[in-house]
């Protein structure tokens, strides 16, 4: 059994998780594992299918998810689940990847690192369950929000509608709101969800005060400095070769914003990246998503964040 405390990072999608998980494990002794919990998984990487974006695991349900995050805290690779998956030239070249990943975190005795946005709402049972060091990005409204919108990415709300628990425990407030919103509705869509996941964060902060909210506007201005208090919170070795490695994913040389085809990139000029939504959102969408993130959004973001 891997003894060591793993790591999960997490937040709403397009919030920086894969810059921050990156750069955690530019730490040697830490072991990437990209999305479990992403419907489009690798079943390699995890065998359990999952049905829904955003999947709630209390211990009410865990049983469908225990002993398989189990398997991969420990690196159980599932090779042959995977070759029956297989379709695709690119398909076979994720699987080199994931199985070399696998192969030295068990061979080297290396730190999961999970990152994996669709877990947020599930964060205390992956440090109650899962004994995770839970780190949370949390990413300005208006950056979210345009960021879906110059994408294109909807968001169909019944992938919470559909999950009895989850609507019981945290959602059915919302009920109405899901259901009205127009499924073309991009800025209603996005701004909706913001405010659902940020106030499920914002919730935890009392009964899990160790949970590390990380703000991705203060890892752009300084990345060195929020990097460096992140890796010594997580019990990482903050060297040369890590500095390097985050210089270079936010050098001001990087382009100011990621192609479509690049959505995952971490290599961004992060300080110059920081406005693009005043440029991407008109006027009125920017006060309309101030006014449906309303009672959260200020929680994270001051008057000043918005101008």
């Amino acid at each position: 059994m891997n003894d060591l405390t793993p790591i999960l990072v997490t937040g709403s999608h397009r919030s920086g998780t894969t810059w921050v998980g990156k750069m955690l494990a530019a730490d040697v002794d830490t072991a990437y594992i990209s999305e479990p919990l992403n419907v489009l998984h690798r079943p390699g990487v995890y065998r359990v299918p999952v049905k829904y974006w955003y999947t709630y695991i209390t211990e009410e349900n865990e049983a469908g998810y225990l002993s398989a995050f189990h398997e991969l805290l420990n690196f159980q690779y599932h090779l042959l689940l995977e070759i029956r998956s297989i379709r695709s030239v690119k398909d076979f070249l994720r699987m080199g990847r994931d199985f070399r990943i696998f192969f030295n975190g068990s061979m080297h005795g290396q730190r999961a690192l999970i990152k994996d946005p669709f877990a947020v709402f599930s964060t205390p049972w992956f440090a109650k369950r899962l004994n995770c060091q839970v780190v949370i990005t949390a990413r300005h409204p208006g950056g979210f929000v345009s960021s879906l919108k110059r994408l294109g990415w909807n968001f169909d709300f019944d992938n919470f509608l559909k999950q009895p628990l989850f609507m019981r425990d945290h959602l059915e407030p919302d009920r109405a709101a899901m259901e009205s919103t127009p499924k073309d509705d991009i800025i209603g869509q996005a701004a909706l969800l913001w405010k659902i996941i940020y106030r499920f964060v914002h919730s935890t902060r009392e009964s899990f005060p160790q949970f590390q909210v990380v703000r991705h506007e203060d890892l752009s201005l300084d990345p060195i400095g929020g990097y460096q208090a992140l890796y010594k919170n997580l019990g990482l070795d903050f060297n040369e070769r890590v500095k390097n490695v985050i210089l270079n994913s936010s050098s001001s040389e990087n382009p100011t914003k990621l192609t479509k085809n690049k959505t995952h990139s971490v290599k961004l000029d992060s300080r110059a990246n920081l406005d693009n939504w005043k440029k991407i959102l008109s006027p009125g969408e920017i006060s309309r998503v101030r006014k449906l993130t309303e009672g959260i959004s200020e929680s994270f973001y001051s008057d000043e964040e918005w101008k």
